[in-house]
């Protein structure tokens, strides 16, 4: 009895502290961001988790975890306190609100890191009704198909904490968005260059990667279940070594090429690195997870160079950080799953460079594939209904002004006004 109420505050833990980042991502955006987008900033982060956590609720847990076929669950809608059906979370012992708990704050992760590729140009509402398919149908299918007994899990594919589920997903759905709504205003020139256009403050950013880096020792630890020392003090290490390679290796990778140190991309390195691990963290050596994270950060400076040449508008990074780390994070499964952590069952098989075969990584080639074919055209499809019923961008003057004024009718740093009497 006593080891299943400490698994179940540590889940109830380990949720409480993936919940913390949605505060990091609104912190992070908003440094990004200009002055005069950063109540709307604020805005989006704040009310996407409960948009996601509700369409979450009412839809997507039933189809990501519900019994049913290799495609989708079909039971288990506005899941209440009963423990069935769902025979894919029965490999845990805690109570089924505290698992639908921690899985419904992954959800909101998926829709916060599309926030981000989208802002200073999106409108509010728009983006909500982007978010609510996202979290109540995209998400979740996938989910389904890795975590929920679906045909990817049945083909030997694999992703212990979210690199392909939350990271890639979240990352296709941001290019989709990214290529319907287009780039901001003034940042590519009509010689084809690049016009940097930087956030109001480090500041805010900085705040949110590091709340960011905290939140990920739930992310990553909670994916247990269990408070298993052994297991979640490997798995919050190789994160720690993750988000450490990553931030190490994109600091001196943009000092090479900028010739001065890039904080932005420190705090993005750092970031890249937590989610390249995220997908083998609990099948790592330590060592693997530095290398990881190092390529991560790596990645993450090279990704920023690329999508900027492909006129590609991201202001926080989100694709190379998310959508390229998260699909190299998915393919470091197959290469350095080592066999001293893997379940005495053998699934997944080691990895490539530990006597493997390729099999491993051919599964998480498939699968990578798969989720992009399936995501990313589906993102399309719903930016561009969302484009066609209510609107997409803000009008040109509005996108000038700021959409504090334009769509939140606040400012997040108003001016006082000092009236000074004519006596």
């Amino acid at each position: 009895m006593l080891r299943h109420d400490l698994d179940t505050l540590w889940v109830l833990v380990a949720a409480a502290l993936v919940f913390s980042m949605s505060g990091g991502f609104a912190l992070l955006e908003a440094g990004f961001s200009r002055a005069k987008n950063c109540a709307n900033t604020m805005a989006k982060n704040f009310v996407v988790f409960p948009v996601a956590a509700l369409a979450y609720w009412l839809v997507g847990f039933g189809l990501m975890f519900g019994d049913g076929n290799p495609i989708c669950g079909t039971t288990g809608f506005c899941v209440g306190e009963q423990s069935g059906p769902f025979s894919a979370l029965a490999w845990s012992a805690v109570p089924l609100p505290a698992k639908f708990l921690f899985q419904a704050v992954f959800c909101a992760i998926v829709a916060a890191i599309v926030s981000g590729a989208v802002a200073e140009r999106v409108r509010f509402h728009s983006f909500i009704l982007f978010a609510v398919v996202l979290s109540g149908l995209i998400y979740p299918l996938v989910g389904h198909w890795v975590w929920g007994g679906g045909f990817l899990a049945r083909w030997g594919f694999h992703d212990f904490a979210g690199a392909a589920v939350v990271h890639s997903v979240g990352g296709w759905a941001a290019l989709a968005g990214v290529l319907v709504v287009g780039a901001r205003i003034g940042k590519y020139r009509r010689d084809g260059s690049v016009h940097p256009i930087p956030g109001h403050s480090m500041t805010l950013a900085t705040l949110g990667g590091l709340i960011l880096w905290f939140g990920w020792f739930g992310f990553t630890s909670g994916r247990a279940m269990a408070a298993d020392g052994e297991a979640i003090s490997h798995i919050g290490f190789t994160t720690n070594l993750g988000g450490v390679g990553g931030a190490v290796g994109a600091t001196f990778v943009a000092w090479s090429l900028l010739r001065k140190p890039d904080l932005g991309m420190m705090i993005n390195g750092g970031l890249a690195g937590l989610v390249a691990t995220t997908g083998a963290c609990a099948w790592i050596t330590p060592g693997a997870a530095l290398l990881t994270g190092a390529m991560g950060g790596v990645l993450v400076v090279l990704g920023v160079i690329v999508f900027d040449r492909l006129h590609l508008d991201d202001p926080v990074g989100a694709l190379s950080v998310h959508l390229v780390n998260g699909v190299f994070g998915t393919l470091a499964v197959g290469l350095f799953a080592h066999p001293a952590y893997l379940p005495a069952a053998g699934d997944p098989k080691p990895g490539l460079l530990y006597g493997g075969g390729i099999a491993p990584l051919g599964a998480q080639l498939m699968g990578t594939g798969v989720i992009a074919l399936t995501v990313f055209p589906a993102s399309l499809l719903v930016w561009h209904a969302v484009r066609r019923m209510v609107g997409l961008r803000v009008a040109p003057e509005d996108e000038l002004i700021g959409l504090d004024v334009s769509e939140m009718g606040m400012e997040a740093y108003p001016h006082d006004s000092v009236i000074v009497s004519a006596s």
